[in-house]
């Protein structure tokens, strides 16, 4: 029905099909030949995703009939299952053996067998190498829909035309572009240098403040001019009044005598004259700095050290803050470096400890800052302690029975009772102590002469008597 005539089965030309609603189906050209048996997405509501919900699942199936499905899908398994693992299907096979003799199948010319499978355990892995298939092409992808392409405008290729990278350092050659020319190529030195009005604004105001600060501050100084101007005449009535005062009490009070006038006289004279020499001074100073010479004050600052040694204007430098050294410091005569004393001196103290006066005045004076209350005033500690029997110098001793005189000094002692000097002496000589030991005595030998004092025996033998 509406198949033209001259329409053949295996030809390009499909015929016009129609779907359940009676519309054309277009999609048929595209599930011939091997997209058949294929699902293909070709309409728009294929597009549309679908979602669904749980409780729209729930309500389309009840709990029965999920029950019957499921127990339908269970026996479906269990029998698949059993009949691998049940088929036993047997097979009997006649044939009859080659050697027909006595001996064998007992003398049988036919043979009967059953043949079995043996069974196979559906879950075992499998015991041959399978060989990987490539994967056959599946259903096409869901197509993207675009929309139809459109002419494109002379400002959609502005638009999308991106400007080519310029370098502001380098040219496309790599040399450096000078400053000048990078700055003029920028363009910034063709645009108009527009001022904002706040600028002029900014400086008239601060123009205006500027002169009311210098109106301000002449008027202060102005005010300050005049009040000290004021206060300098009143200073100067008031010097005024009291010199009026002052020659008032000259005229009213008592005439200076004769001999005041004469000294005042005097006074005025010699200082007159020093004015007159200060100012012939200066006069000449004046004369000579013009003439190029120099004053008295810089011929004498710039004098050699050998010339102020001449004339006697050396000065010690005292005055300049040097310090002073004690003279006894450097003292050559005496010390470490000229020689102490001898090497073999036993003489450890050259001279006494207090020589000097005052030092033995002052030695047992008591101290003027102790209390006075309580130890009493230093005159009468000192009164004290020279009235008291106890430190007195020619106190005797208990249990001897001489007196001595009073002493005024230390306590005098014999000259060496032990006779160290002496021994000291020997020694220093070259004697030794030891050098007479075994030189004389009795047991000496000889032929009946005195030696050194002794009288020596005239036997020429010892006899000695025998022991019992």
């Amino acid at each position: 029905m509406g198949r033209k005539k001259d329409w053949k089965a295996g030809g390009k030309n499909l015929p016009v099909t129609v779907d359940e609603h009676g519309e054309v189906r277009y999609d048929a050209i595209v599930r011939q030949g091997e997209n058949a048996k294929k699902i293909v997405y070709s309409q728009h509501k294929d597009l549309i995703p679908k979602f669904v919900k749980e409780d729209e699942s729930d309500e389309e199936m009840d709990q029965d009939e999920k029950q019957k499905v499921i127990d339908e899908t269970m026996e479906e398994t269990k029998a698949a299952l059993e009949k691998i693992v049940n088929s036993q299907e047997s097979k009997f096979i006649k044939y009859k053996p080659s050697q027909q003799a006595a001996a064998f199948n007992s003398g049988a010319k036919e043979r009967i067998i059953r043949m079995v499978e043996m069974p196979v355990d559906p879950l075992d892995p499998p015991k041959f190498k399978h060989k990987r298939v490539p994967r056959a092409s599946g259903s096409p992808p869901v197509p993207v829909m675009h929309s139809p392409p459109r002419p494109v405008t002379v400002k959609d290729q502005q638009d999308w035309k991106i400007p080519p990278c310029i370098s502001n350092w380098k040219n496309p050659k790599g040399y450096t572009i000078p400053l000048d020319k990078r700055l003029a190529a920028d363009g910034r030195g063709l645009q108009d240098v527009q001022i904002n009005d706040n600028f002029a604004k900014l400086s008239e105001a601060l123009y205006v403040a500027e002169q009311k600060a210098r109106e301000a501050v002449a008027m202060r100084s102005k005010v300050q001019k005049e009040m000290m101007m004021k206060e300098k005449e009143k200073k100067e009535i008031e010097l005024r009044e009291l010199a009026r005062k002052a020659r008032s009490d000259r005229l009213v009070g008592p005439k200076e005598s004769r001999g005041e006038r004469e000294e005042r006289l005097n006074r005025e004279k010699i200082r007159e004259e020093r004015r007159r020499e200060r100012e012939r001074e200066r006069r000449l100073e004046a004369k000579d700095a013009a003439m190029g010479k120099k004053s008295k004050i810089t011929r004498d600052r710039d004098r050699d050290v050998s010339e102020k040694v001449a004339l006697g204007m050396a000065s010690t430098g005292t005055s300049r803050g040097e310090v002073m050294y004690d003279q006894r410091l450097f003292n050559q005569e005496k010390g470490m470096d000229s020689g102490f004393a001898v090497d073999d001196s036993y003489n450890v103290y050259d001279k006494g400890l207090f020589t000097a006066q005052p030092t033995l005045s002052t030695l047992y004076r008591p101290k003027k800052d102790t209390d006075s209350e309580m130890y009493g005033g230093a005159d009468e500690q000192l009164d004290k302690i020279m009235k008291t029997e106890r430190f007195k110098p020619d106190k005797a001793f208990s249990g001897t029975s001489e007196r001595t005189s009073t002493r005024d000094g230390p306590v005098p002692f014999e000259a060496d009772p032990f006779g160290l000097d002496q021994f000291l002496t020997e020694v220093k000589k070259g004697k030794k102590a030891m050098s007479n030991v075994g030189s004389g005595g009795t047991m000496k030998a000889s032929a009946g002469s005195t030696r050194d004092g002794y009288e020596t025996s005239s036997r020429t033998r010892i006899a000695f008597d025998k022991g019992r």
